[in-house]
């Protein structure tokens, strides 16, 4: 059968608004389970409005950011206002512009179920783990479906209306950069908050963690919102478009070479049936009345990796499509399952490298932070090699097609490894819905069997976090290698127009390429370091802001009836600093990236883009596995071993959680976003990299 690209594109966004009639059914479903605990009610407000509070506050500072950088786009791209054509530079701005918006939204709804699934979940804990699973999952998968239905639409009508795909790598940059500063101003938030708590409630004071007395307790609960179901959001929305940008950029100058547009036409085919895939996992999502809810998580996943292998390989054979890329897709596919398997088996409770941490805790703080330093080192290896085969075997399995589909290969390797993105985000906010469920419980003094109920679904949380950020992480891999494959085809577009010789590559031996590798390898370490910092400087305000409260309100500490510390002044620290902290660590990767195009040009753009993506991805991996080892470290202890709760393990095992919030939580997971936004930073400007550098 053949088609032409639009009826892909129809087809795209039918699925789309399917996608989204599910969304608001799981919507529905979750919003009617039975909930009567008024402390809980009570308790889920306050978390509600500061998560909107929030939230609010940070899109007002991200709009002035993206009216700014909205008219320098219509003033600069694709080419200068005065030198090309302005509709060009009006159709980039909106398309930017489009893109933030639909990001944003991911994160309003993220954010708008999460605060009700949070209740329904810790109520429904008192009639069992099943139905307590089910309302954590189906409100997380409503943020899964509204995200990938989002993504899909998003760049379907972008390309229906524009037909361009510079535009769409505005519409992109759009997505990322909004994401970039969500993900970041999120962590610090929650990360703020959660260390805070934790150093002030356990380590000295030896209350439990969500005690009501903690002044920073409701707005750690705030910060799970806002970090891991806002952030992350828009985070795996940046993801899934910067993929199927850098794959459609890609595909539409070797159709443009071909005459056809039966590429274009393969990626929009494949994104389709990865979101039906997600939805059918979704909706078939079930756990036994004493199930293992890790294991059910585990399962919705690889039913939705078997079901988009199948389809797909049905679509290829059906609109003849080339086997070839579509094996490439299957490599993508299932080497971001054994990153997540990988990821699984260095933070999951019930593995050996968080025995040992645990163990290592009865000697002390230094060793829990040596040996969760040296397992999340070791973690990064299994994730490198896999991105590197995949890579490889897409280049070498597409190469032989004909010139350019060895970097397609690649390309539609990312997009494979994200086609079940919706299963993916919809695992990972099911983690902080059921982790607030827990604090709720214990708030509202629902008893140590639900309690339990709770801890369990958080811990599973916790582990799929951990596997759903190292598929994250894995994905970003290949797509910002298929986005470096974006960027020559934009230079080489560029050099043609402008009578000027194109590049094939890049010689790591060119002392201008030596020149971006070392600038671009030092990137995310300062990135990093920045957010980090961010967190420390507004933790330490907290602590004093809670040390305060227990000095000045009398019978705080003690628990007196009718005492109510200040929850409001702490979630107001964990929001100014967060505000404040969120720009200069984005705006600095941005800065850096022209000065290395306007100095060395397009050549020591490839260098940096190179020393990026493999710093940035070694630094993310490790952070986001050290973090969820040092975690579940701590659960482990607290659930009976190594001494168990207020032992001197435990205490070990807090700082070790301490350490690892901002890694695996604020910098780790933002570091994949900071990649893709250099990356198509270069794309965008590689026109004016080109033409203005000081070294050609």
């Amino acid at each position: 059968m053949q088609f032409t690209v639009t009826f892909f594109l129809l087809v795209s966004i039918a699925v789309s608004a399917f996608s989204f009639l599910f969304a608001a059914w799981l919507y529905q479903w979750v919003k009617n389970r039975p909930s009567s605990n008024k402390r809980i009610a009570e308790v889920g407000t306050l978390i509600k409005n500061g998560a909107n509070t929030f939230l609010t506050k940070e899109y007002t500072v991200l709009a002035e950011f993206a009216g700014v950088a909205a008219v320098l786009i219509l003033i600069l791209l694709p080419a200068p206002i005065w030198k090309g054509n302005p509709l060009d530079n009006l159709v980039m701005a909106l398309a930017y512009l489009f893109g933030t918006v639909f990001s944003a939204i991911a994160g309003v709804i993220g954010i708008r179920i999460a605060t009700i699934a949070n209740v329904k979940t810790a109520e429904a804990a008192q009639n069992g783990i099943k139905p307590s699973f089910m309302s954590g999952f189906r409100g997380g998968a409503v943020m899964g479906m509204a995200v990938v239905g989002s993504t899909l639409l998003g760049v379907a009508l972008v390309m229906l209306i524009t037909n361009n795909t510079t535009a769409l790598l505005g519409f992109s940059f759009g997505a990322s950069s909004l994401a970039l500063f969500a993900k970041a101003g999120g962590g610090i938030f929650t990360k703020t908050a959660d260390i805070s708590a934790d150093l002030v409630g356990k380590v000295e004071l030896g209350i439990p963690e969500d005690d009501p007395r903690n002044p920073a307790v409701i707005a750690d609960n705030v910060g799970d919102n806002v970090g891991d179901v806002a952030g992350m959001g828009a985070d795996l929305f940046d993801s899934n478009v910067a993929s199927m940008a850098a794959a459609l950029v890609i595909a539409a100058s070797l159709d443009k070479a071909a005459g056809g547009a039966v590429n274009a036409s393969m990626v929009f085919c494949y994104a389709a049936i990865g979101l039906l895939a997600s939805i059918i996992g979704v909706a078939t999502a079930r756990m036994g009345k004493h199930g293992n809810p890790t294991k059910a998580l585990n399962s919705s996943t690889y039913v939705t990796t078997a079901l988009f292998g199948i389809l797909t390989a049905a679509a290829t054979w059906a609109f003849n499509f080339e086997w070839r890329i579509w094996g490439a897709s299957a490599v993508g596919l299932l080497v971001g399952v054994v990153i997540g398997i990988a990821s699984d088996y260095f933070t999951d409770d019930t593995k050996k490298p968080v025995h040992n941490v645990a163990k290592a805790s009865e000697t002390g703080p230094a060793f829990t932070i040596l040996s969760g330093i040296s397992y999340g080192f070791l973690s990064t290896l299994p994730a490198m090699i896999g991105i590197a085969i995949s890579a490889l075997a897409a280049y070498k399995l597409c190469d032989p097609i004909g010139p350019g589909y060895a970097m397609f290969g690649i390309s539609m390797a990312a997009v494979g490894m994200l086609s079940i993105v919706g299963m993916i985000i919809s695992n990972d906010a099911y983690g902080p819905i059921v982790d607030n469920a827990r604090g709720l419980a214990e708030m509202g003094d629902l008893g140590d069997d639900v309690l339990e109920i709770t801890d369990s679904l958080d811990s599973a949380g916790n582990t799929v976090k951990a596997v759903t950020k190292g598929f994250a992480i894995g994905a970003a891999g290949l797509t910002v290698i298929a986005l470096l494959g974006a960027f020559i085809s934009q230079v080489n577009d560029s050099a043609a127009a402008l009578g000027l010789e194109g590049i094939t590559g890049f010689d790591i031996m060119n002392p201008i390429v030596f020149f971006g590798l070392l600038i671009g390898a030092s990137v995310p370490a300062v990135f990093s370091a920045m957010l980090m910092l961010g967190v420390d400087r507004n933790a330490q305000r907290m602590v004093s802001e809670i040390h305060r409260q227990f000095r000045e309100i009398l019978g705080l500490k003690e628990g007196k009836e009718g005492v109510v510390p200040e929850y409001d002044k702490c979630i107001e620290i964990a929001t100014f600093g967060a505000l404040k902290e969120l720009i200069p660590a984005g705006l600095v990767t941005i800065i850096i990236t022209l000065l290395v195009g306007f100095i060395g040009g397009v050549q020591a753009i490839g260098g940096y883009l190179g020393g990026n993506i493999i710093s940035g991805l070694l630094l993310a991996l490790f952070m986001s596995n050290a973090g969820g080892l040092w975690d579940n470290s701590k659960k482990y202890i607290e659930s009976g071993n190594n001494g168990g709760k207020g032992s001197d393990a435990h205490k070990a095992a807090v700082v070790g959680d301490t350490v690892g919030d901002p890694f695996k939580d604020t910098a780790g997971p933002s570091i994949n976003t900071q990649i893709t936004v250099v990356s198509l930073v270069s794309s965008l400007m590689s026109t004016l990299f080109l033409t203005l550098s000081i070294f050609h």
